[in-house]
C-alpha cells in the first residue's frame, strides 16, 4: 500500500500567515505541520509516499523534506496541484504514480495522537474495497458524518446541520487500486470540488467500506483555534505514539 498526503489549497482560514508560506510548512509545536502525516504512514509501516502540494511556496517542501531521510525513508514524491479543485480532484494526482495499487490518504493538517498500524494491517488483509477512520467528536457538523449500524457504516453525509450520530470521518482514507476510475466519475459539487464524500460514498454503495475507530485524540490544524489547540496537545503529550 502506498501513502498520499494532500497539502495543497491556499489555506485562506489562516491569512495573514499564509500568504507567505504553505499551510502545511506552519510550526506545530516544535516541527513543521507536514511533519506529522509522513511520521503517521511511516508508523503504520507505509514507505512510498507521495506528497501532493500547490499554492504559495511549494518548492519549499523539497528544501524541508527533501528525500524523506529525516524520516527513515529512501525517497518521497511530490506532484503539484493547481488552485483548489477538491480532495479527490488531489487525490486524483497521484494515480500514475500509484499505478492501481492500494492509497492511504492523509490530509496534511491532520494530527493524531496514536498510530493506525492496526488498520492499515486489517485493510491489507481486506484486500478490496475501503476504509474510514472514525472517531467521536462534540460538533459533528463540521466534518463528514458516519452513521454507523450492525458494525457497518450505512449513511455518510457532509457537513449536515441536524447530523444522526457523533461519528466524524476524519482525514484518513484507505482506498483499493478502483478509487482512480471512482475519481474520473465524479461531477463537481456545489462549491466546484470533487468531494471525498462522493468517493466514499461510491464504496458504501458497493459494500465493500469497513471503519474502525480512531484511537487517541484527532484534530486538524486548518484555523487559528485547531492550530493552537494542536500544538497544545502536542506539546502535552506528544504524536504518533
Amino acid at each position: 500500500m502506498k501513502g498520499v498526503i494532500l497539502a495543497g489549497g491556499l489555506g485562506t482560514r489562516l491569512f495573514p500567515l499564509t500568504k507567505i508560506t504553505n499551510k502545511h510548512l506552519l510550526p506545530v509545536y516544535d516541527r513543521p505541520m507536514i511533519y506529522y502525516p509522513i511520521q503517521t504512514l511511516v508508523k503504520a509501516g507505509i514507505d512510498d509516499i507521495m506528497i501532493v502540494t500547490g499554492g504559495r511556496k511549494s518548492g519549499d517542501f523539497l528544501s524541508l523534506l527533501g528525500n524523506g531521510k529525516d524520516f527513515g525513508l529512501k525517497h518521497l514524491n511530490y506532484t503539484y496541484q493547481e488552485g483548489e479543485g477538491g480532495i479527490a480532484e488531489a487525490l486524483g494526482l497521484a494515480e500514475h504514480w500509484a499505478k492501481g495499487d492500494s492509497v492511504c490518504v492523509i490530509l496534511g493538517d491532520n494530527i493524531i495522537e496514536k498510530n493506525i498500524k492496526k488498520a492499515a494491517d486489517d485493510f491489507k488483509a481486506q484486500k478490496k474495497g475501503a476504509k474510514i477512520m472514525l472517531k467521536e467528536v462534540p460538533d459533528p457538523e463540521r466534518f463528514g458524518v458516519a452513521t454507523v449500524a450492525g458494525g457497518k457504516v450505512t449513511r455518510i453525509v457532509e457537513k449536515p446541520q441536524n447530523p444522526q450520530s457523533n461519528f466524524a470521518v476524519i482525514g484518513i482514507y484507505m482506498y483499493d487500486g478502483r478509487v482512480w476510475d471512482i475519481i474520473k466519475t465524479l461531477k463537481p459539487s456545489d462549491r466546484g470540488e470533487l468531494e471525498i464524500t462522493d468517493v466514499n460514498n461510491w464504496y458504501l454503495a458497493d459494500g465493500s467500506m469497513t471503519y474502525e475507530i480512531l484511537d487517541g485524540w484527532w484534530t486538524d490544524a486548518g484555523t487559528f483555534k485547531s492550530l493552537h489547540h494542536s500544538a497544545t496537545l502536542v506539546a502535552q503529550g506528544g504524536a504518533n505514539n
